[in-house]
Formats: structure tokens, sequence, C-alpha cells
């Protein structure tokens, strides 16, 4: 035992010389290194397989044993900002997606010619773009170019509004000017437009919001759907054998017991003219701040019926009403498109100035601040006009534009004029666009088994007797083209679903023969009411 036990103590003792002898040593070289100055410095970065990292090689050389040094590696990271401030931001897809070009190019799937409009369209979407890059001083100051398209009916105006209400990712509302009276005439007034604009606005905001929780969401509704199936407290096999059925959606119909908000009797509706809250609104922001929670009550239904009803449930626990009101409100006054579609109807021709009309001239002058710039109080919260943009349409068939009122033209400074359909814009009108008139003819026939097919010399007939019944009759630009089809599929729509299997080939001759007397009898067509 003594001899294991001194064994034993020289051990440690050699252990802690050794010890002793290399902390010694590294306090030696780090005076060294302390004391002599540094002879160069190699910067080698390490481009391929390192990423950003950077690796500084410093040989810290003495002046007595410069060879003798070793080369200490040290990895040092760039600063982020630094890493970012030399790279521009990329673009999104929706940023290139507003592209005037692509704008364009967007419109001419859906609208045939009228080339001033599109791009009278698309730079002042484009506009509200660049805009949102300006630097905060200046940008307050640039004020949207309002747009007045005027042209006759039926040249594609409100086609250009309900494309663009597709393609413009901002709030958008289109209206019609004759739908207003003045103020203190039964009737909606103008402000009814922005009141609309925010309801637009907060159904877009909520829209994005959901979309950024939709997998959460998803993920609660199905625990929920799952608790209603096989309770909370069933064991574990059994609840990811229904998770299993309920994603292949084998329990569809299965009817399932749960809450839902308390259905309340609707109140007398809102006011005529479209102020204020509605009274049941009223009552249920009451009841909700008595009571602190609408009251629920249990409902069976489908499985089908209950999930889109409990998604909803489960979003408005995760999403914040203020944010989404504050959203909308700022995508409304910095991004909102306004369509005013039939200013002409509120014209009066300047022979009849003053008129008692209360569609007329008292909405011009109610439109004159909206456009101008003023603050309008909605149940959301106020909203400015400022920087919302404004686009007339009218065909100005019995008035001028110069008709209007002299402020309210001075409102509208950018003026596009559509031109008429010609007889080749007639025949691209029926071929060219993606849902043309002749496609769908087919797509129809053919859901009762008839092959239906237009000769080019038929489509061509067709775009000759829709310009010239226009030009004799009424011109109603490209909605005639409707009529000539109609007339045409009369017999055939009727006795499609006796013909199944049959091929039907429409030739000129028999575009002449149907709808060839509209054009014969196009003087005794003006007496016909």
């Amino acid at each position: 035992a003594a001899v294991c036990l001194a064994a034993s103590t020289a051990r440690h003792r050699r252990i802690m010389q050794s010890s002793l002898r290399t902390l010694a040593a590294g306090r030696r070289v780090g005076r060294a290194l302390a004391s002599a100055p540094l002879a160069g410095a190699v910067i080698a970065p390490v481009v391929a397989r390192r990423g950003p990292t950077a690796l500084i090689a410093l040989r810290a050389c003495s002046s007595q044993s410069a060879a003798s040094a070793h080369p200490q590696v040290i990895e040092v990271e760039p600063p982020a900002d630094a890493a970012a401030s030399d790279e521009k931001p990329e673009e999104t897809e929706e940023d290139r997606a507003l592209r005037p070009r692509e704008i364009v190019a967007y419109l001419d799937r859906y609208i045939v010619g009228q080339d001033d409009a599109k791009r009278a369209v698309a730079v002042a979407l484009r506009n509200r773009w660049r805009r949102q890059r300006v630097d905060s001083p200046l940008r307050e100051e640039i004020m949207p170019k309002n747009i007045l398209m005027i042209g006759p009916t039926g040249v594609g105006k409100t086609e250009v509004a309900r494309r663009l209400a597709k393609l413009a990712n901002a709030p958008f509302i289109k209206v019609e000017a004759t739908k207003f009276t003045e103020v203190g005439f039964v009737g909606k007034d103008v402000d009814q437009i922005m009141r609309d604009l925010v309801e637009a606005g907060m159904a877009m905001a909520k829209v994005k919001a959901v979309e950024k929780i939709k997998d959460k969401v998803a993920a609660k509704v199905e625990e929920r759907v799952l608790d209603c199936l096989v309770g909370a407290t069933n064991i574990q096999h059994n609840r990811e054998a229904f998770r299993k059925l309920l994603r292949m959606g084998h329990l569809d119909d299965r009817l399932i017991e749960v809450e839902v908000p308390e259905r309340k009797p609707s109140g007398q509706g809102d006011p005529a003219n479209g102020n204020g809250f509605p009274m049941n609104e009223i009552i249920l922001r009451f009841d909700k701040m008595m009571h602190g929670r609408q009251k629920m009550e249990k409902r069976e239904m489908s499985l089908k019926e209950a999930v889109p009803i409990l998604t909803e449930l489960e979003s408005e626990k995760l999403i914040s009403e203020d944010d989404i009101k504050r959203q909308a409100l700022w995508s409304v006054e910095q991004e909102g498109i306004v369509f005013i579609d039939e200013i002409d109807k509120i014209c009066s021709r300047g022979d009849y100035r003053g008129s008692a009309d209360a569609s007329s001239e008292g909405v011009q002058r109610d439109l004159l601040p909206l456009l101008e710039g003023s603050t309008v109080t909605t149940k959301h919260g106020n909203v400015n006009t400022d920087h919302i943009l404004f686009i007339a349409s009218g065909a100005f068939h019995f008035c001028k534009p110069s008709d209007l009122l002299a402020e309210l033209q001075g409102r509208l400074p950018i003026r596009v004029e559509l031109k008429p359909l010609t007889e080749k814009d007639m025949y691209t009108i029926l071929t060219e666009p993606e849902p043309n008139l002749i496609k769908q003819q087919c797509a129809l026939m053919f859901t009762e088994g008839v092959q239906l097919e237009f000769t080019d010399e038929a489509k061509w007939r067709m775009a000759k007797l829709a310009t010239q019944i226009n030009r004799d009759v009424e011109n109603i630009g490209a909605r005639r083209l409707h009529t000539i089809i109609e007339r045409l599929m009369e017999d055939l729509s009727f006795s499609a679903t006796d013909r199944a299997g049959d091929k039907v080939v429409i030739d000129a001759d028999m575009v002449q023969e149907r709808v060839g007397e509209l054009a014969k009898k196009s003087d005794l067509s003006r007496f016909i009411l």
C-alpha cells in the first residue's frame, strides 16, 4: 500500500509540474506578442464555400525572430447592413406585375384596341407604385392625375374598369354616377363612395391577414373538428385514425355539433340614404360592449358546412381588428382607386344649366371636394381623399365634356378619347380575346353533346352586319354582336337537347339568312318601342 501511494503521489507531482510549465510558456508568448509590433497583415477573403465570411491572417513578427512567428487565423463576420447596402432590393412578383407594359398586355387579352386608354390607366397605376418610393416630404405633395375617358357606348370603357379591378392589388370600387343624388334629397350622397371603398379595403386587409395565418388556423380547426368527432380525451390512436379519414374527405357528410355565434333578429335595415350606422349594428356593438363577448349556441350541421364557420371563428381570435382597420384606412388613402361610370348622365347641356334634377349639377358640386381632397367620416375612421385616384367615363352623346362644371373639368386633367369600333375590330372581338363570344357558344353547345363550328367567312359576315346595323340604326358598339349571336343561335339553342352527337357548321349564308333581316328593317326599328 505504501508503494502504491508513493507511485500515485509521484505521478500527480509530474502532472502538476507539466501544467505549470505550460502555463508559464503561455504567459511568455503572450508578453512577446503584446510587445512585438505587427510586421504585416495578410488579408485573405475566402470566396468559395465560405459565403460572406472572411478570414484574416495576421502574422505577428518580432524584430528578433521573424521566422519563428506563427500566423493566427481569425474569422470575422461582416456587418449585415453593410452587405445589404451593396445589393439592390429585389423586385417582388407584385412589383413586376405592375409595370405598364405588363398592364397593357393583360388588358389586351380581353379588350380590343383603345391603346390610349390602356396606356393612361397603366401609367396611372404605376405612378401609385412610384409615389410610395419617393421620400416623405415630397411624397405628400405628389397628387394623382385623375382620368376622364370619353367614347361611344360599347367600346370598352366599363370593361377597362372591370379588368382593372382584378389586376389592381389595391382597394377598388366602380360606381354609377346616376345612383347618387344631391345632398338634401332622398337617395345616396357621394360620401357613400368613400364608405364603400373603405369596406372594400377592410375586406382586402382581412383576406391578407387571414392568408398569413391560414396554416395555424387550419391546424386549430382540425383539432376542434376532431374534438367533436372523437372527444378531447380519446386515445391518440383513434384520434390519428380519424385525422387521416378527415384529411381524405371521407367524413364530409358526418353530422357534428359545433358552437357558433347566436343568431340575432335583423333590425329594420339601414337608412335609405346610407348615412350613419345601421340600427342592428349599433345594437350588436352595444351588446358586445356590455357582455364582453358574443353569445354562442350549439348547432348541428355537416362537417363540410362547419369547417368554413370554424375557420372564420378561429381567424377572428388570431386577428386584431384594430390592425385591420389601420391597414385598410392606410391602403384606401394611399392606393385607393374609384371608377365613376356614366358621368355624362349627370351633365346638363349648356342650354339647360340650373335644372331642378336632383341627380344633375348638384352631384357634380358634391363630387368636387372628393376629387380635390377632403376628409370623409366612416364607421371605421376618417378617410382623406387627397391621394385617391379617380377615373371617370362617359359616352357624352347628348352633351359635351365642356358642359361639365369648369371646376370638375379641372380635376380631371387627363382626357382619353376612345375610338368607335370598325369592322376589323368586330372580327377581332369575335376571335382573339380569351373569353370571346364564339368560344362561349361552342362551350355551351358542347355541354349538350353538339359540336359547333363557325367558318371564318361567317365571322366576317357577323362583323360586317354588326357594323352596318350600328351605322344605320343605333351605335351600341360591341354589344351589337350579342344581338347577332343570339339571333343566329336561337333555333339551335332551343333544339340542342335533341341533337346530341350532331356537328353543326355555321357559314356566311346561314348568318345572312337569319340575321340579315335586322339590317333590312333598320328604318322601321327606329319607331319600335
